[in-house]
């Protein structure tokens, strides 16, 4: 069962003025995944990125899911799965920053442990996609209504601070960067 949003959907967001993030709201290594969204209006650009991040995995060939370019090199599937355990991760910090919780102090994500121990050998990729929609909903509602000022929020990291707004973009910038690493190197 998988769910699309249309683009109608979203028009009662508040998104829409939320801007891209500015430099010091995050961590300079992702700027290369915030460079991948275009300008736009945010809820948009969350819309169309889950629609397309559906309908892409959909079209893999079944040979291609558990194929990896290289030894120690995740699968099509492992990086589903990665993608949506990243979501997880950055919607939580998002969370944090929109409820102005300066207290939390948050540590990277070590993403190599979280792909090692999420076996994905016995699911389908039907399954991770549903799950990876999920969770995307969840992180779609999560910044429905999310004001001006709750998006620039400076939130806890621990090594950089960050915003709702920069976790946003990244999120959406660090699928992107999937999307052409598995073109380049698995198809």
């Amino acid at each position: 069962m998988t769910c699309y949003v249309h683009r109608d959907q979203v028009k009662n967001y508040n998104l829409s003025a939320m801007k891209k993030p500015q430099p010091g709201e995050y961590n300079p290594y992702f700027d290369r995944y915030i460079s991948l969204v275009p300008e736009g209006d945010f809820s948009v650009l969350l819309a169309e990125n889950t629609n397309k991040t559906i309908h892409f995995f959909e079209s893999i060939p079944p040979e291609k899911h558990d194929y990896r370019y290289a030894n120690n090199k995740w699968s099509i599937k492992e990086s589903l799965m990665h993608i949506t355990d990243t979501e997880r991760v950055m919607s939580y910090r998002a969370f944090v920053a929109i409820r102005k919780d300066s207290a939390t102090l948050l540590s990277p994500m070590d993403e190599n442990q979280y792909a090692a121990n999420a076996d994905v050998s016995n699911r389908s990729m039907e399954s991770i996609i549903d799950e990876f929609a999920a969770v995307r909903a969840s992180t779609s509602s999560l910044y429905r209504y999310i004001t001006a000022e709750q998006s620039e929020f400076r939130a806890k990291g621990a090594t950089y601070p960050f915003t709702a707004r920069a976790l946003g973009y990244i999120m959406i910038g660090h699928i992107e960067h999937h999307f052409n690493i598995i073109r380049e190197r698995y198809l």
